[in-house]
């Protein structure tokens, strides 16, 4: 095969995954004067990263990972529709990502794990302002707050600690106690939800693949180089770190791994062995709104939302454990839709067009963002689960810290790739 370099000019930079996580990077380290190749097997925003909610979830701060799960656990996993399902022909493989995520529920371990997400959110949120205000992106945001709705006394009760755990971390919200205060946010629910929570400063962006596409652009506007590539190892040599790729080798003086669920297998290539999972998410995209939408509106206990996209709507969500090689199950994404049908009184649920993302997961619900104790010139930032839209800005300034050899603005201890062992 042959060997290239991928720029000439400044420190060389390859930023393997062209998703929301890898544009950003790209970005970031383009803007602290890195000569950057941004490289994807399929293109920019191909896979995960051009079909999600289009949420900037900063309020999340609980994992999935909870003493709370271990009980609804069971129940949820037999239940191949319900709002946590596992593939039977998957489970044997996710053994020991499911033994991590079982210590990674733990008290001490899940309070750990609310700080530290709590963190990054802070700095991801303030890292997104100054990325919109950089790139002109603020006719991409919609800033319409967020509604979390339940069905009665008892779910809304059981809600309430976790809105409590938002209180502690400085988020705003409102919590509402009848559907007359509901309908003030969001009228034309169901009669059946009785209770709400109401986050104000809760973000959209008009489309994540949009979205995804004009950073992009902006990236190559500035001399950035995106090329279609598919990278199946990796080897430090030296001073530089070499890329063996469907299209030859690459070269370049650091490398950052951002492939999402696809990316411990790189991690593998060079002795890394990091605990990622694929949560499966569904959703069915309508082209035009047949429901007035003011609001992004969460259906708590049923595991899904509805957004608007584009003209449009978008109904999905759910987590199935199913790695990355069955073939979808979009008969769960038909059961959110009717439950979108039955909560949304005059929403038309046909005509939708469905998709299933793998979102690249953790035991804990933390990302991996660090060096690999293999390779000191190669980063990690893969493993947000549903949240690398929320954490994307945030992650992309730690990287270029990090790249650059500059302090971090947070302890990277929580997000170590190698936290769950494997340390040579």
């Amino acid at each position: 095969m042959s060997e290239s370099s991928n720029q000439s000019e400044g420190t060389s930079v390859i930023v393997i995954g062209a998703g929301i996580i890898g544009v950003n990077t790209a970005l970031a380290l383009q803007d602290r004067g890195h000569a950057v190749t941004l490289l994807d097997r399929r293109g920019v925003a191909e896979e995960t990263s051009r079909g999600n909610a289009g949420a900037f979830a900063f309020t999340d701060v609980e994992p999935l990972a909870s003493p709370g799960i271990l009980l609804k656990a069971p129940k949820w996993l037999l239940d191949p529709l319900g709002p946590l399902s596992l593939r039977p022909a998957h489970a044997l493989k996710m053994l020991p990502w499911a033994r991590h995520f079982y210590v990674a529920s733990r008290p001490r371990r899940h309070e750990a794990s609310i700080s530290a997400q709590a963190r990054l959110m802070t700095l991801s949120r303030a890292a997104l302002e100054r990325l919109i205000d950089r790139v002109k992106g603020e006719p991409l945001m919609r800033r319409e707050g967020q509604l979390q709705v339940y069905e009665g006394e008892a779910e809304y009760q059981a809600s309430l600690p976790a809105w409590e755990l938002r209180r502690q971390h400085g988020i705003a919200f409102d919590l509402l106690e009848s559907p007359e205060a509901i309908a003030e946010i969001q009228p034309g629910l169901a009669s059946g939800f009785t209770h709400a929570g109401f986050t104000p400063d809760w973000m959209n962006t008009v489309d994540p693949k949009l979205w995804t596409e004009h950073l992009a652009a902006c990236f190559r506007a500035a001399g950035g180089m995106i090329e279609t590539n598919d990278v199946q190892a990796m080897v430090q040599q030296g001073d530089a770190v070499v890329l063996e790729t469907t299209a030859g080798l690459l070269r370049a003086d650091q490398v950052v791994v951002a492939a999402g669920a696809w990316s411990h297998h790189l991690a593998r290539t060079l002795g890394d062995r990091i605990p990622l999972e694929t949560e499966r998410g569904y959703n069915t995209t309508f082209p035009t709104r047949t429901f007035d939408l003011r609001t992004h509106v969460t259906f708590s206990n049923h595991g899904f939302v509805v957004s608007k996209i584009g003209d449009g709507l978008r109904v999905g969500g759910a987590v199935e454990l199913g790695g990355l090689e069955l073939p979808p199950n979009y008969r769960r994404s038909e059961i959110l839709v009717q439950k979108a049908v039955q909560f949304l009184p005059g929403f038309d649920g046909t005509g939708g067009t469905e998709w299933m993302g793998f979102r690249p997961s953790m035991p804990d619900s933390l990302p991996a963002i660090g060096r690999s104790p293999r390779a000191d010139r190669v980063t990690y930032a893969f493993g947000h689960g549903h949240l690398g839209l929320t954490q994307s800005a945030g992650t992309a300034e730690i990287v270029a810290d990090i790249v650059t050899r500059q302090s971090p603005a947070l302890d990277l201890a929580p997000y170590d790739p190698l936290r769950f062992g494997g340390r040579p």
